[in-house]
This record gives C-alpha cells, structure tokens and sequence, in this order.
C-alpha cells in the first residue's frame, strides 16, 4: 500500500434538509395501506410541467484566491504552494455543463476567482430550490464539511459540502496540466467537479453559509469554490435528465448501456402508474431494454441503465446524434440530445480512448470484497502497532530512526538480509479452497491478492524473474492455486490481483534511488532472482502485467503507487482482452496505475461525509494500520465486527465499495481473529445484506446524525440503517420516500411494523422482540407498493 493514505473525490452530491417535510402523502396510525389518488393533467393539458432552469449566483465579492493563472498573467497561488489552473484550457463566462449553466470566473493578472471555504456567509435570490450545484476543487487533499442553508422561516439545513482533489481526482473540468511556481507546466492533468447539495424546496432558501475548511496553505488541505448555481423547484410534475452519455458497458444481455440520471424537480412522485420509461432515439441503433422507474420522489434522482443494439452496417464508436427520452402518462416527459457513440471499438492506448472505460456493473454492485496482503514480509510481521504498516518492513529497516531498523538487527543481527525471509516463506498450510470459502462466508463478492507488493517477489510463475514463489520460498504458484479454487469452488466470486507498479530496490529503477544494501553497513547485497539489464518499464513492469492478464484473467487489476510505467498500453490491452475472449469479462482498473485514466478511487483508513457520485473504493486492513499480517497485533486492537459492519454500511451509503483487508501468516493460515470477524460479518450480512449488495445512495443524503445511513434498491425499496439499538420508536427527521399502502419491515423480523409521520418525521414503532433481533445495525425496509 501507498505510505500514506490518498484521498481520491470524483462528482460528489450531499445532504437534503434535516427535518423537511415527507414529500409524498402519508397518514397518521398506519399499518400497509392502500396509495393515494393521483393529481390530473395541468392547465396545458400536459401532465408534465416544464423544469427551470438553474440560476447562477455571482460570487465576486466573496472570491478571496487567485487559482488561475495564464502564460501572460502569473502570480496566482492555487494551494499555498505558488501552483495554478492553466486559464487557458478553462475560458471565463458562462458555461453549460450537463445542462447547469454557471458563471466561470476570470483569470486575468491579480484576479480573485475562487472561494476558500472558511464559513463565509452567501446571500442567495430567494426561492425554493431543488438543489444547489457547485464548481469545487481541494488542494492537498479532498476536504469537506457541513454548510448551513439559512430560510426565510429562520429554519437552517446542514448538508455536507466537499470537492475533490484538483491534482489526484477527477472532475468536469480538466486541464492536462498546471503552472508550477516558476510559470513553466507541470504535465500532470488537474480537474474541478461538480458538487451537489440538496435544498428544501418546500421552504424558500435566502442565505448559504460555506463550511470551515482551512487556508489555502502548503500541506493543508482546504476547499475551493469557483461557481455556484442554484436549480429552482417546479411545480406539479417535471423531470430533468442530467449527464446522459453512452458507455462502452454491456448490460447482462449484451446490449450497450446508455446512462442517464433523472431528476424529479417537481412537487408530485412518480409512481409506478405513471409507466414511465426512457428509451434512446438514435440513427443507426435502437433500444432493446427501455429503463423503467416505478418510484421516485419529488427532489430524488435515479441513474438508470438503457439498453441500445447497433443496426446492421454501424461499426463500433460511430457518432451520431440522438435523443434520451423520458415518456410516462402516455407523454413525453423530458428529453435531452447528446452525441453518442454506438457500439464498443477496441481500446487504444490513449486517454481519450481508455477514459470511455468504465467500473462494470457488477463492480458497482458487490460493495464488498476481500484484500490479501501476503508476501515475505509476512515473514518478519512486525511493525508498531498502530502506527506503520508491516508490510513495508524491509523499506522501513532501512532509516536509522525507524523502529523496524533497531527491532531487525537486535532479533536478526545486522548480517541478516531482507531477501533471507525468502526461505522462511513456505505457505505450507495454505489452503485456497478455505479461503475463498472463508470469503464467500463473509458475505464478500469479489477477492483481491496481492501479486507483487513493494518488496518485488511476485507470488505466481513469472518467466521474467527467478524472483517469486514458484522458484524459491513457497514453491508454488498461489496466484493460480488461488483463482483455480475460487473459480471451482466459490464460482460467485469475482477475482482480482493487486501489482505494485514500482519496487523499493529494483536494480534497473529503485523506486527507493539504490539498489538494495544492507541497512547497517550500507554495503550492496543481492536482489534475489532478478537479472539487472532491463528496461524495467518495458521489458519487466509492463510484460509482468500482462502475463497476469493472459495468463489469469483478473478481473480486477488494483495498481499501486503509480510512477513510471507503460500503463497506456497494457491498459489497452487488458481492457480488448477482456471485451474479445470467446467468453468476455468485465474487468476494471483502479487509479494508481499512473495514468490520468482509471475507473474507480481509493482512499486508504478513510471515508467521505458525503456522496460520491463517481465510482470509489475504501479499503483498509482489519488490523488497526496495517494491511500485512503484524504479529505485534493484540486481538482486542482489531477492528470488531460492530466497526466492519458500520465501516460497511457508511462507505455503501456514499457509493463506495469497502475492500477489508486481512494479512495471513506466513505458513498460509489466516489468523483466527480474522476469520471470526470475517464470519460474524457473513452473518450480519444474510439477514441484511439486500440493503447492502445491489443497492445505491439515497441522492437527498448519506446519513442523518451519527446513527442513520440510507440506501436504495431502484424501484423496489428503501433501507434505513440505524447503527445504535433503536428505543421503543425510531423517528427519522429526513424526507423518506414513503407513502400509503408501503410496507415498513426491520430485516429479520418479517412482521410489518406500524409506521406513521408527525411534522416531517417518519415514525417507526419498534416492539421489544423486533430490537432483539438486529446485531450491530438495524435495518428497516420500506418496501414500496407501487
């Protein structure tokens, strides 16, 4: 793992109002109930009012930082270190992104043209809106907080406001680089994203009042807003559809997806007598797979998935212009027109290419997997606890100031190389068909095992190095031993491998500047069963890839670190692999192969106050810091199974993935420890996991206070996830999308709970034996009726 944890952001949408009204009609006393009638047409004889459009908030007189500079005017200091946004590839005025226009500010010399968040106080045109969308970018780092929107009631919401990194995320807006301090570019690609917080359209908002982040200074993260603009409420019925696009994704049919987010900006929900569907209206393809939503209710969205099949004589990427439409009630609801790309041409080893890849539904939807960090260094497991990851023993041995450097030579001696652990890394008692089962008990969809970590001993049969498990140590191939159980035994498992994309001591490219030495005398030793001579980017990094790619098919390639590499091609060529076997694969990419392209982030110890909209993934060990098996590691400082199952539901809530880490010993067994926790999280997951696998965020929030997160099962149910016992009632300050005749259930205890609402809460009576029967969180589904 990276050293220290990176905080990837991508889109990200946060919090509705505390308190607001229920937006969908219900009564007190009630059991399942029958729905309500519906409104009729409106005056115009549509039943489908028109949506406004948003309103742009000038910010001039609070902008307090000069972010963007251009080749004839410097002297800008994006993030307290003297870099800049290239003014260039980001032209002032109005800019229409995905439908929202916003004021872009102006980077001439000395210009303000961006907010530092430090809880400013910003008046608003008063009027009842459906959201507010911002323009945000971090330096050092994503950085985030609660906002106060302030109406004209004197009632105020605390909805979470962040952004992502301008450097290591990803947004609407990129640049393929930036100025350094001294004017000349920095080839790297910085990008500003569109954030999103829900407002209370019943109450009519004056004022927003930012979140207190910190100055813009070195080494300290802060948020940065450059545009706000605010999308007004309508009245009756109306749909927006935003971010509609083509994918090179395939739905379970095969056809091609077409995404898009529907918004209801109305007063009234749409129910599943509405009919309505969107569908794609395109020259040269036609929709096999209509998308259909039976419940969406006013100020929610829902991001659907359309099926299109090419015609006859369309080759793959052809462009053409076409329709999303949205029809219900008999009648055209929304439409927006995009360019898209019909079909799916092979990958080519560039970023415009590689950037229409995408995580794979399947990705999206497990939420939960399995990281493997094994290797020699399981062999010393040794680190502080807490405090270092024992995984980088060997690179940590080598700094005087380092406990591992004292703790090494006092239990080995100073003579005692790195690569002497090789032998003592036997794997004898490894036994893969207990691991994946172990996995697949723990209610996980997919495992990920380190191939190669830092160390550069890779655990499968390389033929480009004498340096791995098949030639020395174990004797034997665990990448195959692994995947070959997994498929035969556990076939519901998605697989994946872990590839460091630099080591610490290579001879041809230390990652490190030397080659490895002993620590104490500084004298050269040998890297074992590595020839030196090579490329490593060419004929070692990239060929080691691939024969992982040909050779095992991984569904997941998760690279680390970055740095040099040849990532553009092997990418390419793992993603036309994939797509062109007899049988295809989805597969994915995560963000640390060094390139600007990848499919999902992956913050490490760490998780988001709010939702990100753009595909992440949190990982980090059972172990209090460490991924790699630490001997040191008291039972009672792992995490418990109360922290794994509420680390589950927060990071799902936001639309993450959680990758939980476990580090087996060095003779193959899992610690004891581990495995309990593992199981006990299996079986907090066959009651609840329904509101965990499969599902989405909730777009309105995340949670609510410490103790409720919310998901969603499109068109299907709602999950409220309390993570303390509930009393005698639960009540929920939030606009939950219930209404008459829907059924409150708390999983495990299958008897439907009487539920009622009270000045905007839902109210949920919980007997005695329904608490009884929840562990660790308590999960109620309202399941909608219709």
């Amino acid at each position: 793992m990276t050293e220290l944890p990176r905080r990837h952001v991508l889109g990200m949408t946060a919090g509705a109002a505390v308190g607001a009204a229920l937006l969908t009609p219900a009564t007190a006393d009630a059991a399942p109930r029958t729905g309500a009638a519906l409104p009729g047409p409106d005056a115009h004889g549509s039943d489908w009012g028109t949506v406004p459009a948003a309103v742009p908030v000038p910010l001039d007189n609070w902008f307090d930082n000069d972010g963007i500079d251009t080749a004839e005017a410097r002297g800008g200091n994006f993030d307290g270190s003297g870099y800049t946004f290239p003014g260039e590839e980001l032209p002032a005025g109005e800019r229409e992104i995905d439908g929202t226009t916003f004021l872009f500010p102006a980077s001439g010399a000395g210009a303000k043209n961006n907010i530092v968040a430090l809880g400013q106080r910003i008046d608003l045109p008063p009027g009842r809106y459906l959201s507010g969308l911002f323009l945000t970018a971090c330096s050092y780092g994503a950085a985030s907080g609660r906002a106060t929107v302030h109406y004209a009631d004197g009632t105020t919401s605390n909805p979470a406001l962040g952004g992502p990194d301008w450097y290591s995320g990803s947004g609407a807006l990129t640049a393929a680089y930036r100025y350094r301090p001294d004017g000349e570019r920095d080839a790297h690609q910085v990008s500003i994203a569109v954030t999103e917080i829900a407002l209370d359209p019943t109450r009519e908002a004056v004022a927003l009042t930012l979140p207190t982040t910190r100055p813009a200074e070195a080494n300290s993260s802060s948020l940065h807003i450059f545009a706000l603009s605010l999308q007004p409420a309508a009245e009756g019925r109306a749909l927006s559809l935003r971010d509609a696009h083509s994918t090179t994704s395939l739905l379970d049919s095969g056809a091609q997806s077409v995404e898009a987010t529907v918004v209801n900006a109305g007063t009234v929900a749409v129910l599943a007598a509405d009919g309505l569907s969107l569908s794609v209206d395109v020259p040269g393809a036609r929709t096999v797979e209509p998308a259909r939503i039976t419940r969406l209710a006013p100020g929610d969205q829902a991001r659907v998935r359309i099926g299109i099949r090419s015609r006859p004589g369309t080759a793959p990427g052809t462009a053409q212009d076409g329709n999303v439409v949205a029809r219900g009630r008999g009648q055209q609801a929304a439409t927006v027109r995009r360019s898209l790309s019909l079909g799916v041409p092979d990958y080519r080893p560039t970023d415009v290419s590689l950037s229409t890849h995408q995580a794979p539904y399947w990705f999206q939807e497990a939420k939960f997997g399995i990281f493997i960090h094994w290797g020699v260094y399981s062999v010393p497991a040794w680190a502080p606890v807490g405090t270092q990851y024992a995984e980088w023993y060997w690179n940590q041995m080598q700094d005087p100031n380092n406990p591992t450097y004292a703790h090494h030579r006092d239990t080995y001696g100073e003579s005692f190389n790195y690569d002497d652990f090789i032998p003592q890394f036997r794997a004898e008692r490894f036994d893969p068909r207990s691991w994946v089962e172990l996995f697949r008990d723990a209610g996980a969809q997919y495992h990920v095992l380190t191939s190669k970590h830092h160390e550069g001993f890779a655990l499968w049969d390389t033929k480009l190095s004498d340096r791995n498990a098949v030639k020395m140590g174990p004797r034997r191939d665990l990448v195959k031993e692994l995947f070959d159980a997994s498929r035969r035994y556990t076939p519901e498992l998605h697989r994946g491998l872990y590839f460091s994309m630099p080591e610490w001591f290579n001879p041809d490219n230390p990652w490190m500047g030397h080659a490895p030495r002993n620590p104490y005398t500084l004298e050269p030793v040998p890297y074992t069963g590595y020839t030196a001579g090579k490329d490593y980017v060419t004929e070692f990094q990239g060929p080691q890839m691939l024969e992982l790619v040909h050779g095992y098919d991984p569904e997941i390639l998760w690279c680390d670190i970055g740095g040099d590499n040849d990532s553009h091609r092997v990418l390419s060529e793992y993603f036309n692999h994939a797509k062109n076997r007899a049988r295809p694969i989805d597969v994915t990419v995560n963000n640390r192969s060094g390139i600007g392209t990848y499919d999902f982030t992956t913050p490490e110890y760490t998780t988001y106050d709010q939702i990100v909209t753009a595909k992440w993934e949190s990982s980090r060990g059972l172990d209090p810091f460490s991924y790699g098996y630490n001997a040191q590691t008291p039972d009672e400082k792992y995490m418990t199974t109360e922290e794994v199952v509420h680390s589950l539901v927060d990071i799902v809530s936001k639309n993450g993935n959680f990758l939980l880490d476990i580090g087996p010993k060095a003779d193959g067994t899992i610690p004891e420890i581990m495995q309990r926790r593992l199981r006990e999280t299996g079986e907090w997951l066959k009651t609840n996991g329904e509101a965990i696998h499969g599902t989405t965020y909730w777009s309105r929030m995340p949670q609510l206070g410490e103790d409720l997160r919310f998901t969603v099962r499109p068109n299907k149910a709602f999950y409220i996830h309390s993570l303390a016992q509930p009393g005698a009632t639960l009540t929920v300050e939030a606009p939950v999308p219930i209404r008459s005749g829907d059924r409150v259930t708390l999983l495990g205890y299958d008897r439907p709970l009487h539920w009622h609402t009270t000045g905007g809460s839902l109210v949920i009576d919980v007997p005695a034996g329904a608490r009884r029967t929840g562990k660790h969180a308590w999960v109620f589904k309202v399941a909608w009726s219709g």
